[in-house]
């Protein structure tokens, strides 16, 4: 009897360690946001961009987007989108696995944010939780942001211009 009580015990202990464990693991990706990324989300896993019908995978920092019938991933978007302004253009955070897999439904989904203008990003923020982002204007001292938030705070170095003929698949 003393047995059984003991391993019930013990696997009750276990079962809530592991959920408090599981509720501590609170997954930020602040720094490795673009400057061009909107503002508030602690975290993103991809941004839809309507403008462009196309998205971007925040871990990787690759631009995804159809080129025929394939889904490319890179660096850059395709020379096609040039003239696009990745700090003017709308971005609808999507925290799902490939999202461009519902790329039919994303795009009539979120067609009504084409055009949008108005949308306050990262560099623009006066929020000091983004402060973070390589490259924001009121930047954090070198190796600050390390110890906050941990690895990943790099930027994408594009300066805001999504174009270039970068290839790849995934």
């Amino acid at each position: 009897m003393k047995r059984l009580f003991l391993v019930a015990a013990v696997m009750m202990v276990s079962f809530f360690s592991i959920q408090a464990k599981a509720q501590l693991n609170v997954n930020v990706n602040i720094g490795q946001q673009p400057l061009w990324g909107p503002t508030g989300y602690d975290h993103a896993d991809y941004y839809y961009l309507p403008d462009v019908e196309s998205y971007y995978y925040v871990p990787q920092k690759q631009f995804v987007y159809l080129n025929g019938n394939d889904w490319v991933f890179a660096n850059s978007l395709p020379s096609r989108y040039g003239n696009y302004n990745l700090y003017n253009g709308y971005k609808v955070v999507i925290n799902s696995p490939k999202p461009y897999l519902n790329f039919k439904n994303d795009k009539v989904k979120y067609a009504k944010y084409k055009g949008n203008k108005g949308q306050l990003v990262i560099r623009d923020s006066r929020d000091s939780k983004y402060y973070v982002v390589k490259g924001h204007p009121h930047g954090m001292p070198p190796g600050q942001a390390k110890k906050i938030y941990g690895k990943g705070n790099k930027g994408n170095g594009n300066n805001g211009k999504g174009h270039g003929n970068g290839k790849g698949k995934h």
